[in-house]
């Protein structure tokens, strides 16, 4: 791919994770000019984590590109403005998305206004593979070339001011050759695995992790298509819609079960076959509404929308009851809408907003 430099020299701050996208990241600003410092954002205090393998990760980049690395400890407002919101969310049943959040609260919030104010760039720049445009004094958040890649989902929350701050130079990039990029600059982190989850935690299972805050509360996981109980859970909190895995090893059936509800009232765990009714649903209703560049005073907006990441987009529409809550139907019926999930939506490659399932319709 041709580079072409920037005129101007404008300051950047790279938010460096120790990954290899967000290193090459700083290869791909300086060959277009750029002036270049980082930033390691630490969101946990923990000594048996993953975070003192990211920080030196970090530290050995910087070396070779020759630039500042300035640590920026979040922790306290990680903690609170994302993982106690996580894990009360946890508590009532629902299936939040924490890398949501903390991009709306952390990385685009508190990272750029300390960038911008603090050190005086002139913009940020993060590994997220996405891309922005400006049409009609617009700017637009797209979703990156690389379609599997693609995290525009994860950043639904953007508004016009951040968005224009914003750097996102892997929007044009295929992940396989990111790495490749990585392995000829021979870059320590070229092999590095993707972070997946809950990344700080490390190596431990997220049920394990989980059970640290939130106490066990056993119950019946009952068997929605005859009502018998078929075992015990060890709390709702660890359980989300459509999950097939991790149920209950003790359970002994032909079929593979899912789970299709969480009973609070009773503490129970509803699971089905995966060829029940119950599991598949085409109506719901979204609360924290948020449009990135448009204005949400249209009754019906017909679009597409995913309930989940990894999703295949689907065609919708959107009623508009007000700013707050919005009622969506999808042209056909979906596996697994899930409350406390977000759902994004958009035409084409625009990424338009989102909004939290709160409310679905069986």
């Amino acid at each position: 791919m041709k580079i072409n430099k920037i005129i101007k020299i404008y300051k950047v701050t790279v938010s460096l994770s120790g990954g290899v996208d967000s290193s090459v990241i700083i290869w791909i600003l300086k060959q277009l000019g750029y002036k270049i410092n980082c930033v390691f954002i630490k969101c946990w205090e923990s000594n048996k984590c993953q975070i003192k393998q990211d920080i030196k990760d970090c530290e050995k980049i910087c070396k070779i590109f020759n630039v500042k690395l300035i640590k920026l400890n979040l922790s306290y407002e990680y903690w609170n403005k994302v993982f106690k919101i996580f894990l009360n969310e946890l508590k009532k049943s629902k299936t939040p998305n924490p890398d949501i959040l903390c991009n709306k609260e952390i990385k685009f919030k508190i990272f750029i206004k300390f960038s911008i104010n603090i050190l005086k760039s002139d913009f940020i720049s993060t590994g997220h593979y996405v891309k922005k445009c400006i049409k009609k004094n617009k700017y637009l958040l797209l979703k990156g070339k690389d379609k599997k890649k693609d995290q525009s989902y994860f950043l639904y929350n953007i508004n016009q001011k951040q968005l224009s701050k914003c750097l996102f130079p892997l929007g044009n990039y295929i992940k396989k050759n990111i790495r490749k990029i990585a392995i000829n600059l021979n870059l320590p982190n070229a092999n590095k695995k993707d972070s997946t989850g809950i990344c700080f935690i490390g190596k431990i299972k997220y049920q394990k992790f989980i059970k640290k805050y939130i106490k066990e509360n056993k119950g019946n996981i009952i068997k929605l298509e005859n009502n018998k109980i078929l075992g015990k859970h060890k709390g709702l909190f660890l359980y989300t819609i459509g999950q097939r895995r991790n149920i209950n090893s003790k359970i002994n059936y032909k079929k593979p079960l899912y789970v299709v509800k969480k009973n609070n009232k009773n503490n129970e765990l509803i699971i089905c076959e995966k060829n029940n009714k119950k599991l598949y649903n085409k109506t719901f209703y979204l609360k924290k509404i948020h449009f990135i560049h448009i204005k949400n005073n249209k009754k019906i907006i017909k679009c597409k929308v995913k309930t989940r990441y990894q999703q295949k987009s689907i065609k919708c529409k959107i009623f508009l009851f007000n700013k707050k809550k919005i009622k969506i139907i999808l042209k056909k019926k979906i596996f697994a809408i899930t409350i406390g999930q977000s759902a994004v939506f958009y035409k084409k490659n625009i990424c338009l907003g989102g909004g939290i399932i709160y409310k679905i319709n069986n």
